[in-house]
């Protein structure tokens, strides 16, 4: 994570354990492997971190380059938000921010997605509006940093990343969310 540059844009600190994230057709996040947004268009099909047995987690993943990494106004845009998930079953926890794939404008080079889990010290009662896949309501200049702040979840416990760039997956997302979105 350092070597990227995902230890200081978006972290701190490295989380010590790694976020198992598994897309459909096998396709595996890596510690910063390229994949393309038709592969991680759908929510992953596995997800797995060490979990404590009663524990409560925070799941992130956020873009810390957009709309570019040479120019990240926008940064961090997140992707996917879920509280309360009870020990690593994300199915069970409150989702704020339905997923949404990785969507690099064309031309804007290599982009991050930061997968991140927090341990939560109790359960959370977030007032962040939810938002649904065809929202970019709220997404733009996130940090996942604050967030954790606020609701006191310390330094992520797992964490992986992948990186990808504009494909021909990206127009039907933004049709999908309603957006024009021109590089800089």
């Amino acid at each position: 994570m350092e070597a990227h540059g995902v230890v200081p844009d978006v972290i701190d600190v490295a989380p010590l354990h790694i976020l198992e994230v598994r897309y459909a057709n096998n396709v595996e996040v890596n510690m910063g492997n390229e994949l393309t947004p038709t592969q991680v268009k759908d929510l992953p099909v596995h997800l797995s971190w060490p979990k404590e047995e009663g524990a409560l987690y925070t799941l992130c993943m956020t873009d810390p380059d957009a709309p570019s990494r040479k120019n990240p106004k926008y940064a961090e845009w997140h992707h996917w938000l879920v509280v309360n998930i009870p020990e690593n079953n994300v199915k069970r926890g409150k989702t704020l921010s339905e997923y949404v794939g990785s969507g690099p404008p064309k031309g804007s080079g290599l982009h991050r997605y930061v997968f991140l889990v927090y341990k939560q010290p109790h359960d959370l009662k977030p007032d962040e509006k939810v938002l649904s896949n065809r929202s970019t309501e709220n997404r733009a200049n996130f940090k996942i940093k604050n967030f954790a702040k606020k609701y006191n979840l310390g330094n992520p416990i797992a964490g992986n990343f992948f990186q990808a760039q504009w494909d021909e997956h990206v127009p039907k997302q933004y049709k999908q969310l309603n957006v024009h979105v021109a590089v800089e």
